[in-house]
């Protein structure tokens, strides 16, 4: 019987039946490194057309992984694929040798900078581990096969890219649009540092929400500009109500903010103590009147916010009068209608606090625990004090309603903490100086963007932010 094979018609191929890819591998990419290809790809198309891929650098800090492998082979893809189209596609590679997770590897070796060891030795010891991982790292992605300028790769702890750094803060500072100030800023205890919008994470957390009364001081002020005519004015105290999902920045609270163009009525109570006066948002005292719990209340007067400008409050626990002040970005999405301002610990009440001259009182340390001046609170951990702030507000009457609800909540993206909002000194560019928020978003307009979300994420960064923090507290960054 003849072989079946003699019966076919196969192509003739000098191809080995087996693909012996663990050897044919590492011959294939020392024949490429032997011949300079990546090179000689430039040259051959040095006079065509540019198509330049930039390499979002990863951090020089552990071996890759499989995202690292997808990144890099889907670039590689893209630039090989462009080459072959005609275009001149160099390939230069890099690596952010700086941040916090460098830092923190370094530090189980030496300890930490200014404390076990100086800030010298310890950046020292930085640059030495980011270039092993630089190392590491280049000599598994050539394995990949990915053709770049490897010998040649951009590194952020180049002296040269760092001189070049430092020369376009230059430009900056020269443009005017640098600025230092005491301004809330995402603060992670953990990292001891401020982090910028793209190291947070939103997740779900759990947190106390509070009612809590301000005492009216010049409550028969209030109630006649609440009044109309013949109305009685009602019995019984007097009190703003605010709510809150951070009981712990009660103790910078420094105004009540209301919104100018929105009702508010005076509500006169039957609670089991007597009578008590409330102002709510309009819109929203039915529904507060169940979640109180109250079934016996009645409106006794209106008054649109504007008209409560400039009253007088008592803050619920510190000998500290308040004033209202009026802010655009209070609404009736969630709590009372009146917003409890700390600018110290919140970006709207910043702002709104710029406006009013209002003090940036920040009790809060950089571990994140209250300074040891701070009244009633010293030394404790913010989030572990909402419960001391709760129960001082009981013994002061002044809590009116807590629950706990889930909510997304701002977390570190490296130790997936909750973050606060706390004013420290820093260095900011201000986008409001010298037509810089206009020029950027021409800048936006003039590239094309794919995916197109894309643009309209930085667009959105860009118009609704004022500031943008330049400043760290780390000794390698």
């Amino acid at each position: 019987m003849s072989d079946y094979k003699d019966t076919l018609s196969l192509p003739k191929t000098e191809f080995p039946m087996r693909a012996n890819l663990a050897q044919r591998e590492p011959e294939i990419l020392t024949r490429w490194q032997g011949m300079d290809l990546y090179h000689k790809i430039r040259e051959h198309r040095a006079q065509c057309p540019k198509f330049v891929l930039h390499d979002g650098p990863p951090y020089a800090n552990g071996d890759i992984h499989i995202g690292h492998v997808v990144n890099k082979v889907l670039k590689d893809i893209i630039v090989k694929a462009r080459t072959l189209s005609g275009f001149d596609a160099p390939f230069v590679p890099g690596w952010d040798c700086h941040g916090l997770p460098i830092e923190l590897v370094v530090e189980k070796q030496v300890g930490q900078s200014g404390v076990d060891v100086d800030a010298k030795t310890f950046r020292s010891a930085c640059r030495q581990f980011a270039r092993e991982q630089v190392a590491r790292q280049r000599a598994d992605f050539e394995r990949l096969g990915v053709l770049g300028d490897w010998s040649s790769p951009y590194l952020t702890m180049d002296f040269r890219i760092e001189a070049n750094i430092v020369r376009s803060l230059r430009k900056i500072m020269e443009a005017g649009h640098v600025q230092r100030g005491a301004k809330p800023v995402h603060w992670c205890a953990d990292c001891g540092s401020a982090l910028a919008e793209a190291e947070v994470d939103y997740e779900e957390r759990q947190s106390p929400a509070i009612d809590v009364r301000f005492r009216v001081l010049d409550d028969e002020a209030v109630v006649r500009g609440c009044l109309a005519g013949s109305e009685r004015p009602g019995e019984g105290p007097l009190s703003v109500v605010i709510w809150t999902t951070t009981p712990w920045t009660l103790p910078a609270n420094q105004a009540v903010a209301v919104n100018p163009n929105l009702a508010y009525a005076l509500v006169e109570c039957r609670i089991p103590q007597g009578s008590e006066r409330l102002l709510l948002a309009l819109e929203l005292v039915d529904a507060l009147m169940q979640r109180y719990a109250i079934d016996e209340y009645r409106v006794i007067g209106t008054c649109v916010g504007k008209a409560l400008e400039g009253a007088t409050l008592q803050h619920p626990f510190y000998q500290r009068v308040v004033p209202v002040i009026l802010g655009a970005h209070v609404s009736l999405d969630a709590g009372t209608g009146a917003v409890h301002t700390a600018p110290g610990h919140g970006e709207d009440d910043y702002l709104v606090g710029e406006q009013y001259g209002l003090p940036v009182d920040n009790p809060v340390g950089p571990d994140g625990r209250f300074l040891p001046d701070t009244e009633l609170f010293a030394d404790e951990e913010v989030f572990a004090a909402n419960a001391h702030v709760i129960e001082v507000l009981k013994r002061k009457g002044a809590l009116l309603f807590e629950e706990t609800i889930t909510h997304s909540y701002p977390h570190c993206w490296r130790h997936k903490t909750p973050i606060i909002f706390r004013a420290t000194p820093q260095w900011f560019i201000s986008m409001d100086s010298n037509g810089l928020r206009a020029e950027a978003l021409h800048a936006i307009a003039e590239v094309l963007w794919n995916p197109e979300w894309g643009r309209q994420r930085i667009e959105g960064m860009v118009q609704n932010r004022p500031d943008w923090c330049i400043s760290r507290q780390r000794a390698w960054g």
